[in-house]
Order: C-alpha cells, then sequence, then structure tokens
C-alpha cells in the first residue's frame, strides 16, 4: 500500500512539474512582434482596442494609446503592463513626470 501511495505522490509531482514548465513557456511574449517599429500606423487601432478593452476609462485611454502608438509604432502586450517591451511608449512621460501611455 506504502508503494501504491508513493509511486501516486511521484507520479503527481512530476505532472504538476511539467505543467507548471508548459505555462511558464507560454507566459513569454514573442519580442520582435512587440519592439520598437512592429506595428505600421494602420495597425494602431485594432492594438489600442485590445490594449483598452478593459479599462473603465475607455475614451483616455485610446487616445492616449493612439498617440503613443503613432510615435513609437508599438503597443504593448496584454491589458495593462508589459511596457518594458515597448521602451519608446514605456518612457514617454507627463508633464508631471508621470506615464503618458496606458
Amino acid at each position: 500500500m506504502a508503494k501504491l501511495v508513493s509511486f501516486f505522490l511521484l507520479a503527481f509531482l512530476a505532472i504538476s512539474m511539467v505543467s507548471t514548465t508548459v505555462l511558464a513557456a507560454d507566459a513569454h511574449y514573442n519580442l520582435s512582434r512587440y519592439g520598437p517599429g512592429s506595428l505600421k500606423p494602420s495597425q494602431c487601432l485594432p492594438q489600442c482596442t485590445r490594449r483598452c478593452s478593459k479599462t473603465q476609462y475607455h475614451k483616455p485611454c485610446m487616445f492616449f494609446c493612439q498617440k503613443c502608438c503613432k510615435t513609437c509604432l508599438c503597443v504593448p502586450p496584454g491589458f495593462y503592463g508589459n511596457k518594458g517591451l515597448c521602451p519608446c511608449y514605456n518612457n514617454w512621460k507627463t508633464k508631471e513626470g508621470g506615464p503618458k501611455c496606458p
């Protein structure tokens, strides 16, 4: 009985390690797809629509996202964060020093 429990425990541990590795591999973004200059100006609207889809401040988000996208030709992946993949988008600041791009 103890051997059977040990076997199942070991199998469970192996399966959880494999699933964690697979999930971690999916979390990394393809840098060539999101880097500076990776978009054409005509692609800004759909990318900003995706980026701003989950915010309650949709209009200002879309306005600033499109402004940033047209300048940087880049929109970070996801709905929030990940700005490090698009340095121009990340480093553009307001007069007060806050982030300009959503």
